[in-house]
């Protein structure tokens, strides 16, 4: 199974695809969505568009998506909640199903720590994906978010294969 995880920003969107074959994880491709345009509705299609052949290139089974933060800067905020959208957009339209991850389960799934920093996070996901190239901190992130999904759908299949085996 192909998963996708995204780092929604407006300015930058990292995104991250792994392969999850059993508990084995596997790097498929990592990279940067960077935002063109003059005004908000351009830099919105902007991300819309490359995120859509990110999708179309590396055809993922899943999608994961972290959550939006509340931040001093309101107007930042609801931008940040526009691109958001536009990460949960993009894959729906796929067709597939998406999980969301508050920052703190991400960095505690990925870590071990709830409060994990940058530098940390990048660290645990090169262990956990031995040779991955990461093509910035937005798509260590995104990788890291693909990486906590991995680990939530591998958990419902365990226990949907535990209550149909206790159903039967």
């Amino acid at each position: 199974m192909r998963v996708l995880g995204i780092d929604p920003g407006l300015r930058n969107m990292g995104w991250g695809v792994i392969e999850v074959s059993g508990s084995r994880l596997s790097h498929i491709a990592n990279g940067i969505c960077h935002s063109v345009g003059a005004d908000l509705g351009a830099r919105l299609l902007s991300l819309h568009e490359q995120l859509t052949d990110v999708v179309h290139q590396w055809q993922p089974d899943a999608a994961a998506v972290e959550q939006t933060f509340v931040n001093k800067d309101g107007v930042g905020t609801l931008k940040l909640g526009q691109a958001r959208g536009i990460a949960m957009l993009v894959p729906a339209q796929a067709g597939l199903a998406i999980g969301e991850y508050a920052p703190n389960a991400v960095k505690k799934a990925v870590v071990g720590v709830g409060h994990a920093e940058k530098h940390q996070i990048e660290h645990m996901v090169k262990l956990q994906l031995p040779g991955v190239k990461i093509a910035g901190a937005d798509s260590a992130d995104a990788l890291a978010i693909a990486i906590c999904h991995s680990h939530h759908l591998q958990s419902a299949g365990t226990l949907a294969k535990a209550l149909a085996k206790a159903g039967a």
